[in-house]
């Protein structure tokens, strides 16, 4: 199995075939945990555990594409601007400058790892996004940059001795003795659980759309990582700011699939039911504002007439020349064509759909979470980059830069190496877990499909002070459901996600609530408005689920 370079979870009676030297244990399998994985390898054993294969991952259907300022200071200053402004007034600038100044470097290093972007006479390729002020985003074979991001750090980690991968497995706790992470649980797919001890371990679990009923991210996205450092003890920041992309495809039958920026970057239109553009009435940069803007836009279209009926509204195409649509977008048209649409020809059908979480497990510039031993980077990180709204495709360049910095801290601060003499302390232990009843999973799913409803529709894009503690209130009788049913559903994958699902959708929308204003993505109709003194104050999320707010030192 090791020859494989696949780390199989074993039973105890074959423990001595489960290597017992780990130093670094990463949880996630996207670009921040194989970018970390690969430094940390230099300097020890490490093992990436995955829910599902390495492949799988927010990263890998990332579409639009990585930004990264290529062309010297200048250029730099613009994509900080630009990320400043996107934020809308909440991004950490300390955290900004070090994005936009190790953004180049970073992804040198990924093409040096294999990874092949578009390029036009020998010169890499640059789209425009929305709220960026020139072309600067990377793809790869059009609308697959995530594909062929995930690809290549899959193989260089693979191919690396000291990385070790433990798929189809699911961390289930972090073991914390005298306020230090020192081991993490885990569950295999045979239901088999083992404690694996580590010098240091670092999150890169991702986003949690899957809290939200309607959502681009894959059923990974459980929000994992979120809970295991909540449970530890660590502090969350900014989980009110959930991303929504303005245009999900919108069709009965069909999931949530995302119809990339990148295609308004092209020039696409919106048009409501009567035919009409409308991205005039909310934004001067139409069709290019801020995701949050087009989100709510688009929303706002669609129950222009009605709070309980939605009208249709469309991405068009159909004016554009000059432009081979199925070969810029292959993906994006193959998945079409399976629903009957082409880009070229027909209206395509959109609604917003949860896709981004801006903000997640807080840590300083390298990482560092509030409790020793636990790193987080990614998706799953709160550095205060993105502020109250991402700029489009900054999340992948967040990815490659924080993850790079957190393996640094991670050697820096690590325990020392044991020696091999002292080695056999690591093995983990091993039992079986009892399998729920066919009934207490399907009161399970239940509770989770009524807690994405719920808040989807408490806090999703447009918020107030009673649809959000409504949410609260369906959230906790959800709670105390599956507390009292705890014991007969227990055990699996399945509800270790749950619990993690709960824990994150209350620090939303207590968040949600905390926060009395209107900024970037989170939007209150009782309070329409940003206030002045919300400003760089960022909310703080404890473990026992109440919320302040504070500034993130400036070092």
């Amino acid at each position: 199995m090791i020859a494989s370079k696949v780390m199989a979870i074993v039973p105890a009676a074959d423990s001595a075939r489960f290597r017992a030297d780990i130093d670094f244990v990463i949880l996630g399998a996207g670009i921040a945990g194989l970018r970390a994985a690969i430094s940390l390898a230099q300097h020890g054993n490490v093992l990436v555990v995955t829910k599902e294969a390495a492949s799988e991952s927010n990263t890998h259907y990332a579409q639009g594409g990585i930004a990264v300022a290529m062309d010297g200071e200048a250029d730099v200053a613009l994509h900080l601007e630009d990320t400043m402004l996107a934020g809308d007034g909440l991004v950490h600038r300390p955290a900004a400058e070090i994005l936009v100044a190790e953004g180049p470097a970073r992804v040198q290093e990924l093409i040096h790892f294999g990874a092949s972007f578009d390029t036009h006479n020998g010169k890499l390729m640059r789209t425009q996004e929305a709220a960026h002020s020139l072309p600067r985003i990377l793809h790869a074979n059009g609308d697959a940059t995530g594909a062929e991001i995930s690809r290549a750090l899959v193989a260089a980690a693979r191919n690396h001795p000291q990385i070790h991968f433990a798929e189809w497995t699911i961390a289930t706790q972090l073991a914390v003795d005298s306020g230090r992470v020192v081991a993490v649980d885990l569950l295999d797919a045979h239901n088999r659980t083992h404690r694996v001890a580590a010098r240091s371990i670092l999150l890169a679990t991702g986003g949690a759309g899957q809290v939200y009923s309607h959502t681009t991210n894959p059923a990974v996205a459980t929000g994992d990582g979120l809970a295991l450092a909540l449970d530890a003890g660590a502090e969350l920041a900014d989980m009110e700011f959930y991303q929504f992309h303005p245009t999900a495809l919108c069709r009965a039958g069909a999931p949530r699939f995302l119809l990339s920026e990148a295609l308004r970057g092209e020039g696409a239109w919106l048009r409501n039911h009567r035919g009409e553009r409308f991205m005039e009435r909310y934004h001067p940069m139409l069709e290019l504002a801020p995701r949050d803007v087009v989100a709510r836009a688009v929303t706002r279209e669609a129950f222009a007439s009605s709070p309980d009926l939605a009208h249709p509204v469309y991405l068009d195409l159909r004016h554009l020349t000059g432009v081979d649509l199925d070969a810029r977008f292959p993906g994006i048209s193959r998945f079409l064509a399976a629903h009957h649409l082409r880009l070229q020809r027909d209206l395509i059908p959109v609604c917003p759909a949860a896709h981004y979480l801006m903000g997640g497990v807080r840590t300083d510039l390298d990482g560092r979470t509030t409790v020793a031993g636990l790193y987080a980077a990614g998706e799953v990180a709160a550095t205060g980059v993105h502020g109250a709204n991402r700029l489009a495709s900054n999340s992948l360049l967040e990815g490659l830069v924080f993850a790079a910095r957190a393996a640094e801290a991670m050697v820096k601060d690590a325990w020392p190496k044991p020696a091999s003499s002292e080695r056999k302390s690591l093995v983990p232990q091993t039992h079986l877990s009892a399998q729920p009843s066919h009934a207490s999973i399907d009161q399970m799913e239940s509770g989770i499909a009524v807690l994405r409803d719920a808040m989807w529709r408490s806090a999703g894009l447009l918020r107030d002070a009673e649809s959000i503690t409504h949410g609260l209130n369906i959230h906790c009788k959800i709670s105390a459901e599956m507390e009292a049913a705890k014991a007969s559903w227990q055990g699996t994958r399945r509800s270790v996600e749950a619990r993690a699902m709960l824990r994150v959708s209350h620090s939303i929308l207590a968040s949600a609530l905390a926060r009395k204003e209107s900024r970037g993505a989170h939007f209150r109709s009782d309070f329409p408005e940003k206030r002045a003194d919300f400003a760089q104050l960022h909310s703080i999320y404890r473990p026992d689920g109440s919320v302040i707010f504070r500034a993130f030192p400036s070092a």
